[in-house]
């Protein structure tokens, strides 16, 4: 599944313990490594401190189930046997209540909800203008001599098929409904990061305490390296020379991390590039960053508020920021400086350390 907004990846810097024991003291938890590719069409990555291999690779492998779990049920391009997923529902569109998996009634009132709190910079209901620029990057991906930007007037009239009020969501009967048939879901800004939120809290109800989840990007971190209060450190990366260092390198414990980029997902048409955000307003990618992090403890509300922050003005932004607790931002210019939230300094890292 190819999601609209997939951020940017965050490489995770993990610092080893030195770890001494004695007789009377337990050993420290030992750190393992796992990564899969192929969820949310990208890469998995997770790192953890545990007794044994075995029961890291058991908690693994309930994180992995429940995160294919959810791959299917949102995803917009493939069915699945035996499964009502948004595809069926987009396909569906016009003809009445589907019903579906609580999961993604769950989904989609948390999309409504992030709808109303970002004043419609984040909407769900965008597939219509979102699909046509998908097809146009995968057609200047396949042949970028026949590269084009779609016509302004075309997405006009997508446009007219976005009206969230026509998305209705039946928490008691479990149904979906699109009213109107040219209507589609999206939910590729909201998706991956809520999945990744929703595997990490049945994570932590089985027992889970020193685990860093990493899905395209969108990191979340489950308590603290091992039993020591020491953080996790994510390194935010340079999207002006991704080779020479880190934007920032934070100190993170039951916090999450995600990034919109506007430099991993793109094409080029007439010389000029085009990306993957798209604004609600203008209907055409915003240039003001080349990208936006944000840190807050929910993978879901992270991932939602990068792509909403990518799409506006600085100082309205960091308004829209401090509507939310323990969220800070860090905005990255075209010319490569950048501006923070107050807030974000108490979560950098020492660089001798």
């Amino acid at each position: 599944m190819l999601m609209k907004c997939q951020k940017s990846l965050l490489w995770i810097s993990v610092c080893l313990l030195v770890l001494a024991g004695s007789a009377c003291t337990p050993a420290e938890p030992v750190r393992y490594e796992a990564e899969f590719i192929g969820l949310f069409d990208t890469l998995t990555q997770m790192v953890g401190y545990a007794e044994s291999r075995a029961d890291f690779e058991e908690q693994i492998r309930h994180i992995k189930n429940d995160l294919e779990m959810y791959h299917q049920l949102f995803d917009i391009y493939n069915s699945y046997p035996g499964l009502t997923n948004l595809k069926d529902v987009n396909d569906k569109a016009g003809q009445g209540p589907v019903p579906v998996d609580r999961k993604i009634i769950d989904l989609l009132l948390f999309s409504l909800e992030m709808h109303e709190k970002t004043q419609g910079r984040v909407n769900v209901a965008m597939g219509s203008v979102l699909k046509i620029w998908h097809n146009h990057r995968t057609a200047a991906l396949a042949d970028p001599a026949t590269a084009q930007v779609p016509e302004p007037a075309i997405l006009k009239e997508a446009d007219r098929h976005t009206n969230i009020s026509d998305l209705i969501v039946d928490p008691g009967n479990n149904t979906v409904e699109l009213r109107d048939p040219a209507m589609s879901l999206d939910v590729g800004a909201i998706a991956k990061g809520y999945a990744v939120e929703q595997a990490a809290q049945a994570a932590e109800k089985r027992g889970g305490k020193h685990l860093l989840i990493s899905v395209g990007g969108n990191v979340r971190a489950i308590g603290y390296r091992s039993r020591k209060p020491e953080s996790w450190r994510a390194g935010i990366e340079n999207p002006v020379d991704p080779d020479n260092g880190f934007l920032a390198v934070l100190n993170i414990h039951d916090l999450s991390v995600a990034t919109s980029g506007s430099y991993e997902r793109y094409y080029e048409a007439n010389g000029r590039r085009y990306h993957h955000i798209i604004d609600v307003d203008t209907l055409f990618p915003e240039n003001n960053y080349l990208s936006v992090t944000v840190v807050t403890p929910d993978a879901g509300l992270a991932d939602v508020l990068s792509t909403a922050l990518f799409c506006l003005p600085y100082e309205t932004g960091l308004g829209l920021l401090e509507s939310f607790e323990q969220t800070e931002a860090l905005w990255c210019l075209p010319d490569g400086s950048l501006l923070e939230s107050p807030g974000l300094n108490t979560l950098r890292s020492d660089p001798a350390k």
